[in-house]
């Protein structure tokens, strides 16, 4: 049941201005640690003793009842939901574990860098759908980007086989987790049209778990660890503290801003990469990683600039 709105105070404009710009810089805060936070991912995958899929499930897993806390301190309560909505909850809870799985498993075969640049894909592959949902060719903004992002993607990928065959099967696996990513989000867009973030993260968070536990089985990899070290260390950096992080500050900062911050993943995975295991980036590394990036500022604008005519305009 929703409660009816209270009456429209005046308040002064300069206090509206203050409070906003708080917020907003509280919230860009937020969005760095989040980047920092979950390009860390793929090295405590990689530190972890259990099979890269296994330590997908132990991040849900351990995971899971913090965020679960989180949803009720926020003052959710448990409530009857429609059966679509359970169904949209379970599918994504699949796609997401088989994201987790293809991501986690290309980590350990390409670089750092890659695995994170490829695994948020789901940045330039969301407005495709979006394309297709409208039925509207994309913008020459739009159609330019994705040019960009193309050319990014093909030279990264051919400097990762030349380099060493074996890392292109791993960035392959990280373009498929950023696939299975934009599944996912389009189910859960869905879903938070009727719950909040946070219920719908410990949900769906929950519909993970066992997909990722019967992969791992399938794999046969090795699931109980003798260090758990690693993998709180996911759970909590990257799940709880990243994920966490990125739902506060995506209701708040404009997608350019998100956009331009996903940047720092790749940057700090790199940077880990370089240090622990001597994955130097070379000149046409970066040339690929820029033409992604600009990619990716492209789109987020593109999307920006007609919501804000629109609401520029019901304003006049």
């Amino acid at each position: 049941m929703h409660q009816a709105r209270p009456p429209r105070k005046t308040v002064p404009a300069a206090i509206v201005s203050g409070d906003a710009t708080a917020s907003a810089g509280l919230a860009f805060v937020a969005l760095v640690v989040a980047n920092i936070a979950l390009a860390f991912g793929p090295w405590f995958v990689r530190l972890a003793d259990v099979g890269p899929v296994a330590a997908g499930f132990w991040r849900i897993a351990i995971a899971v009842p913090f965020l679960g806390s989180l949803a009720l301190a926020s003052g959710a309560r448990p409530v009857r939901l429609p059966p679509l909505l359970w169904i949209m909850l379970g599918i994504g809870g699949i796609a997401f574990a088989a994201d987790l799985g293809s991501w986690h498993l290309g980590i350990v075969r390409t670089t750092m860098a890659n695995a994170t640049l490829f695994g948020n894909s789901a940045i330039l592959i969301y407005p495709i759908y979006g394309f297709l949902v409208a039925r509207a060719w994309p913008t020459r903004m739009q159609g330019f980007a994705l040019l960009l992002a193309a050319a990014g993607a093909a030279l990264l990928l051919g400097r990762s086989y030349q380099l060493d065959p074996r890392n292109l099967a791993g960035d392959l696996l990280c373009i498929l987790a950023g696939i299975l990513y934009t599944v996912y989000i389009v189910l859960m867009a869905r879903v938070r049209g009727t719950m909040r973030p946070l219920p719908a993260l410990a949900l769906s968070s929950t519909a993970t778990a066992l997909p990722l536990l019967l992969f791992a089985l399938l794999l046969h990899e090795q699931v109980m660890p003798q260090h758990w070290t690693p993998l709180l260390a996911l759970a909590l950096v990257s799940q709880v503290v990243g994920q966490g992080c990125m739902i506060y500050a995506l209701g708040q900062l404009s997608p350019l801003v998100v956009g331009i911050a996903l940047l720092i993943q790749p940057i700090v995975a790199g940077a880990v990469g370089w240090i622990e295991y001597g994955e130097r980036l070379q000149g046409p590394d970066w040339v690929g990683v820029a033409l992604v990036a600009l990619a990716l500022v492209l789109v987020r604008r593109a999307e920006v600039a007609p919501k804000r005519a629109a609401a520029q305009e019901e304003a006049a």
